[in-house]
């Protein structure tokens, strides 16, 4: 009888192991289009994005620029998302009872929105704080609040207080304090050309609104970011 010829079990594990992941990605990987899974505004955004640039003096079908319409009809889906969040979505599972009643405070939220007035960027941090009555809400959650108005057009006057308010109705705390500082570039970019400069708002209800000490506290604990 003639004896069967060693087989090589690693190399042959290995080569089994590869050719099925290439089968793999033949018959059960369909093929995507990175754009295709994308937000978009659509072709009438697209269009007008061409007309845009054809105004600028530009040809719209000049290599560089021929997928410049998609992408900036993507990019302002994007960052115009927050219109289709549902609050009630995000907070109202995010809510619990807990008789923690000192002060909560998330600082240094990163903040990017546009501008409605000139659709031009504006950047910085966003400082949320609140304190307690009876319930408390997931640390997390706070910046998804912050992103569902920043992701819209904006003025930061509102945007500061659409968030105060907006945890105010749902949280029903003692007091919530919202402080935003961030640098607009429709001032840095255009116009005055005010490079360096930021702008500070806030939005302060209840005890943080009527009590002086409790105001003076929260804005001792941000001043490291705010400045002297």
């Amino acid at each position: 009888m003639v004896a069967a010829p060693a087989v090589d079990v690693r190399r042959w594990a290995r080569t089994m192991s590869i050719s099925s992941g290439a089968a793999a990605d033949r018959h059960e990987r369909p093929e995507l289009d990175p754009a295709a899974a994308r937000p978009t505004l659509g072709p009438e955004a697209e269009a007008a994005v061409a007309t845009l640039l054809r105004l600028c003096g530009e040809a719209p079908d000049r290599e560089g620029l021929a997928a410049t319409p998609r992408r900036v009809a993507e990019t302002l889906a994007a960052l115009t998302s927050g219109y289709g969040q549902d609050l009630d979505a995000i907070l109202r599972g995010a809510i619990f009872e807990e008789r923690y009643d000192e002060m909560v405070l998330v600082k240094d939220i990163e903040l990017y929105s546009l501008c409605e007035h000139h659709l031009l960027p504006f950047h910085g941090v966003v400082h949320v704080a609140y304190i307690p009555r009876g319930r408390i809400v997931g640390l997390g959650t706070l910046p998804r609040v912050v992103e569902v108005f920043a992701r819209r057009l904006q003025v930061q006057e509102r945007l500061t207080t659409e968030i105060a308010e907006t945890l105010q109705r749902y949280l029903e705390p003692r007091g919530v304090a919202v402080v935003i500082e961030a640098s607009q570039l429709c001032m840095s970019m255009r116009g005055v050309a005010q490079r360096g400069s930021r702008t500070v708002t806030s939005c302060m209800t209840g005890i943080f609104r009527q009590d002086p000490r409790t105001r003076g506290e929260l804005l001792s604990l941000i001043r490291p970011t705010v400045g002297p």
